[in-house]
């Protein structure tokens, strides 16, 4: 069973309150005078950096007024009252500027979030619900560290070869890495149906990758991208996977969960090394018409939550009951999202196939 723990966040919110008992105790009660005075003038400014905007000036005028009632209750003279008071609105004053800009700073980080998905969405749109003989659901969140576009990727595409797919991961932020998924996605859609085998679309995909990084002139060993291939037979019974560098998929059947770790993984795309072999074969596995295949990013298996231990998708996963990919990557992103606690550090991309009955 696992143990309750207090939330931290909720138990700093008791904090000033403490301050302020504490510290008109300590100056009714103590051996010296004022000793409480540098308790009571830190709590409006506590208040400002853990409560709400109102609470804050309620806060301050609280104190204030326990102020006042303490040097009144003592007969201190009159100076003496101002100057506390002076110290307590001075103190009060700085912790809700504070407050102000941390305010300001949370929805310029928000509203900087918003965009930064908005473009990943415009290079990046949402494959169609149905492909061929196959049901779709896709899913792309922006990291809220950071709040940048990221190198995540995703993308499905019908061709004589029977339903291609790929995910992705550039590596790196910012415009470099929009400029590398706008590289990779448009080589993949015109690639994918012409290249006759996944490992010739791998290479394909791999000189793209190149290509983007010798006109840029930056380094290969620094400009690469994980990839996960996949092309669906005509009939959905069977799915062949070739990675390159990239976290493996999983497969979700009645509660099952199993993870496709590849047997023959290459190098990443673009990652041109002395005396590396970049070549990769794909594995070959059975598709029951009843499972879903899910593809991930790392922002899933990075997943960290507030002690710093990582997220496992195949225990998450399997606590999730869904019968259709809509269902699992969304139930997926909640389950992330819980256990992060809405904190997470890097972007998130999810890629659910299933054969349509």
């Amino acid at each position: 069973m696992k143990p309750i723990r207090a939330n931290p966040v909720v138990v700093l919110r008791g904090v000033p309150v403490l301050m302020v008992l504490g510290g008109a105790a300590a100056d009714l009660f103590g051996p010296e005078p004022y000793l409480g005075l540098p308790f009571l003038a830190s709590a409006p400014l506590l208040a400002s950096i853990l409560l709400h905007w109102r609470t804050s000036v309620v806060t301050a005028a609280v104190v204030g007024v326990v102020v006042a009632g303490v040097d009144l209750q003592l007969r201190r003279p009159l100076p003496a009252l101002l100057v506390d008071l002076a110290i307590v609105v001075l103190v009060g004053v700085i912790g809700l500027w504070a407050k102000w800009l941390m305010d300001r700073q949370s929805r310029h980080l928000a509203v900087t979030q918003d965009i930064a998905e908005a473009a990943q969405r415009a290079v990046l749109p949402d494959p169609p619900t149905r492909l061929g003989s196959l049901q779709i659901a896709a899913r792309y969140e922006a990291a809220q560290a950071e709040a940048q576009v990221g190198g995540d990727l995703y993308a499905v595409r019908a061709t004589p070869f029977g339903v291609r797919a790929i995910i992705g991961d550039v590596r790196g932020k910012g415009l470099p890495a929009v400029s590398t998924v706008c590289q990779v996605i448009g080589a993949f859609r015109h690639e994918a149906g012409r290249a006759a085998t996944l490992s010739e679309l791998a290479d394909r995909l791999h000189n793209a990758v190149t290509l983007e990084a010798d006109s840029s002139k930056a380094d290969h060993s620094e400009n690469f991208v994980t990839a996960l291939l996949v092309e669906i037979a005509p009939d959905a019974t069977k799915a062949s996977l070739l990675s390159r560098g990239h976290t493996a998929p999983y497969l979700l059947r009645a509660g099952e969960v199993a993870m496709l770790e590849p047997s023959d993984p290459g190098l990443p795309l673009g990652m041109d090394l002395p005396s590396a072999d970049g070549a990769a074969r794909p594995d070959i596995v059975d598709w029951p018409s009843d499972a879903i295949l899910l593809l991930v990013t790392d922002g899933i298996t990075e997943a960290r939550d507030r002690d710093g231990t990582f997220y496992d998708p195949a225990v998450g996963l399997a606590q999730i009951r869904s019968s259709t990919p809509r269902e699992l990557v969304d139930s997926l992103a909640r389950s992330v999202t819980r256990w992060t606690g809405g904190q997470r550090q890097d972007d998130m991309a999810v890629l659910a196939l299933k054969p349509a009955l």
